[in-house]
């Protein structure tokens, strides 16, 4: 039976972005990296046949040029967030949770099923939907902590390979008359979907279209991340946190529980998923039904963003928006004539260009490090105490001498020929040191 311990993957990508005593030159390198990595999406728009000027200016009017495009991108802000913020919590421990997306449907399964099933007036529902979707998507995350714990199975791999198994159940649960599948309403042909869910298991928006409406998912979502930022950086919970990431046997010679704490950050990081797939069923980002493809690749973006953020929940928040940004934009790139799979190519060099100069910066670092020659030392030959031998005796041997500088610059005394066997013995042994 394997110890509960701490998984690699996580401890060695938390060691990795920490930027160290060099930040200025990951600063700098990142600006670098970010200037090629847009200059690199100009090009392949060109090499596809499309403008980079028109995808520009198309991307920007649907993501941010009116009140309303500002709307659906801060729409997709929210549930990305939430996914970074957990993803955050379970690299900070140690755990590298891949299983997001997967997570974000078990969510939005736990919430569908309370929504429909539960006749519970006023916003009581929404309440309940929302717990729901925390704590069903917390237990599936930490069956995986459970799985490492009794069986060794690596966390990232039963993470990943569970995002599979949910889609599954997701299928099953809007394919099956009595389990979520919406009802039929005479002749028609019934869909792989569920009801919607209620109006008041609905999230509510401030403003109308065509002005600025922020949901009440993204306000849920920013004090998230603001209160769990103060918790890991203020109070002594976080502060274990940290220190099992970075080195789980000093903690644990502390007296830190290591499992339990990493186990804990592991459920937290799929309950904030979970969270996000229910703002995917209850807000306007959706269709207010459980489908097979509601997640929409949040829970793959979410952990896009907490890369990108350096496992940091308030540099999540600006992270966030610009993946929205791209995520509202996206949808009209079609118009200029170009692929809108352009976007996930466009985000997956801009995570290049924000993670790959503190890692390449620390390889070099290291290599220099190990580059320099060693300083070296006089090591220090302990003498044994030895008893003082009676004067006269003929057995005692000849006690070495320390020699000292002749002031007077006269010739030194030729030194006597018994010592020789002392000599060969001392630069015998001074060899064998070098």
């Amino acid at each position: 039976m394997a110890t509960l311990g701490i998984d690699g993957t996580g401890q060695r990508l938390l060691r990795r972005l920490n930027p160290g005593p060099g930040g200025w030159q990951v600063g700098l390198a990142t600006v670098a990296t970010v200037g090629v990595a847009l200059g690199l999406s100009a090009l392949l728009i060109a090499v596809t046949g499309g403008s980079p000027t028109a995808s520009t200016k198309a991307l920007y009017q649907g993501s941010m040029a009116t009140p309303a495009a500002w709307s659906t991108s801060l729409l997709y802000v929210a549930p990305l967030l939430l996914v970074a913020v957990g993803a955050c919590v379970s690299a900070r421990s140690g755990f590298f949770n891949i299983g997001q997306e997967g997570q974000v449907l078990i969510g939005a399964l736990a919430g569908a099923w309370v929504g429909l099933r539960l006749a519970v007036p006023g916003p009581l529902l929404l309440v309940l939907v929302l717990l729901a979707s925390v704590v069903g998507a917390g237990v599936w995350a930490g069956l995986s902590a459970l799985m490492y714990r009794f069986r060794g199975v690596n966390v990232v791999v039963s993470t990943m390979l569970m995002t599979f198994l949910a889609q599954q159940l997701i299928s099953f649960a809007v394919n099956t008359p009595w389990l979520l599948q919406e009802s039929r309403l005479g002749r028609g042909t019934l869909s792989p979907q569920s009801n919607p869910v209620p109006e008041n298991a609905r999230l509510a928006s401030l403003g109308e279209y065509p002005n600025l409406q922020l949901n009440g998912g993204l306000v849920l979502a920013v004090v998230v991340a603001v209160v769990l930022a103060l918790v890991m950086a203020r109070t002594r919970w976080g502060f274990r946190l940290k220190m099992v990431g970075l080195n789980p046997a000093a903690a644990r010679h502390a007296g830190v529980r290591v499992g339990a704490l990493g186990g804990i950050a592991l459920a937290i990081s799929g309950a904030l998923a979970g969270l996000a797939g229910a703002l995917l069923l209850t807000s306007p980002v959706g269709t207010n039904r459980l489908q097979p493809g509601m997640s929409l690749n949040i829970g793959w973006d979410g952990l896009l963003v907490a890369l990108v953020a350096r496992n940091n929940p308030l540099l999540a928040i600006p992270v966030a928006v610009l993946f929205g940004v791209l995520r509202a934009g996206g949808s009209f790139l079609a118009a200029t004539g170009v692929p809108s799979f352009l976007v996930d190519v466009v985000k997956a060099l801009l995570v290049l260009a924000f993670v790959a100069p503190p890692v390449v910066i620390g390889m070099l670092r290291r290599r220099r490090l190990a580059d320099q020659p060693a300083t070296p030392t006089t090591p220090t030959t302990p003498t044994a105490a030895v008893a003082s031998p009676e004067p006269g005796d003929p057995s005692a041997p000849a006690t070495p001498t320390a020699s000292v500088p002749n002031p007077r610059g006269t010739a030194p005394e030729p030194p006597d020929p018994g010592d020789a066997g002392t000599a060969g013995t001392k630069d015998a042994m001074e060899g064998r040191l070098a």
